[in-house]
C-alpha cells in the first residue's frame, strides 16, 4: 500500500487508530467534517512529463527538419524531395479531398488530446483526503490517499467479517464495489455487517470526498 501524503498514523490494519475529531461552534464534533467533505476538494494536478516531453521533441525534430532545409535552399543546393512533393500536393489537390480530410481529422484529434490534457488534472488514482482543522482551507497542507491502497484496507477489513471467505473491492473516485464470497452465515446478515464494517472503514480515512458504497456477496460455485 502507498499514499501520497499522510497526516494519521496506521496501525496494522492499515486504518487510523482513532478517527480525527474536529470541534464546531455548535458542540458537534463532526459538523467540521461533514462541512469540509460537503466542499469541492481540489484534485491533485499532473506534470504530464511524458506528453510534454513527446510534444517538446517531436516539435524539436520538425522544426530542426525545416530549418535545414531552408538553409540548404538559401545555400544554393535543391530542397528536399519530400518538401517538395508535399508543397505541390498541398497546392493541387481540391479541400473536399480524401487525403486532405483525413490528415485535418487527425491534427484535430491529436489538438484536442493535447487540449484535453491541458486542462484536466490527472492523478485519478489519487483520492484528496480532508484538510486538518486550522489551516483554513488554504491548501498549505494536502494529502490524498493511493485507490489502489484504500482498495487493500477495505479488503482486508471485509475478510475479517465472519463468514467471508474472500473479497474483491474496486475504488473508484466516486464509487466503491465490494464483491464478497460467504461459505457460512446467512447472506443478508453477512452483507449487513461488511456494509456496516465498510462504511466505517471508509469514515475513518478522511476522505473529502466520500464515496458510495455498494456490497455484493455470494455463495461460491460448487463443483
Amino acid at each position: 500500500m502507498s499514499a501520497h501524503a499522510g497526516r494519521q498514523r496506521l496501525g496494522d490494519s492499515g486504518l487510523p487508530t482513532k478517527p480525527a475529531r474536529t470541534d464546531s461552534p455548535a458542540g458537534h464534533p463532526d459538523t467540521g467534517a461533514m462541512a469540509a467533505a460537503r466542499a469541492s476538494p481540489r484534485r491533485f494536478w499532473s506534470a504530464r512529463r511524458v506528453p510534454a516531453v513527446i510534444v517538446a521533441l517531436l516539435s524539436l525534430a520538425a522544426v530542426g527538419l525545416l530549418l535545414y532545409d531552408v538553409v540548404s535552399v538559401r545555400a544554393g543546393r535543391p530542397g528536399m524531395g519530400w518538401r517538395r512533393h508535399l508543397a505541390d500536393e498541398l497546392a493541387t489537390r481540391p479541400l473536399d479531398d480524401v487525403w486532405m480530410i483525413v490528415g485535418a481529422a487527425v491534427a484535430l484529434a491529436l489538438g484536442l488530446c493535447l487540449v484535453l490534457l491541458a486542462v484536466t488534472p490527472g492523478l485519478r488514482r489519487l483520492l484528496p483526503m480532508r484538510q486538518p482543522p486550522g489551516t483554513g482551507g488554504t491548501g498549505e497542507v494536502r494529502a490524498g490517499l493511493d485507490r489502489r491502497a484504500v482498495a487493500l484496507i477495505l479488503r482486508d477489513r471485509a475478510v475479517r467479517v465472519s463468514g467471508v471467505e474472500s473479497a474483491r473491492v474496486d475504488v473508484g473516485r466516486r464509487k466503491i464495489k465490494a464483491r464478497a464470497q460467504v461459505h457460512f452465515r446467512d447472506l443478508d446478515e453477512v452483507r449487513a455487517d461488511l456494509d456496516a464494517a465498510l462504511g466505517e472503514a471508509v469514515a475513518t480515512l478522511g476522505l473529502a470526498r466520500r464515496p458510495s458504497l455498494t456490497v455484493h456477496v455470494r455463495r461460491p460455485k460448487k463443483g
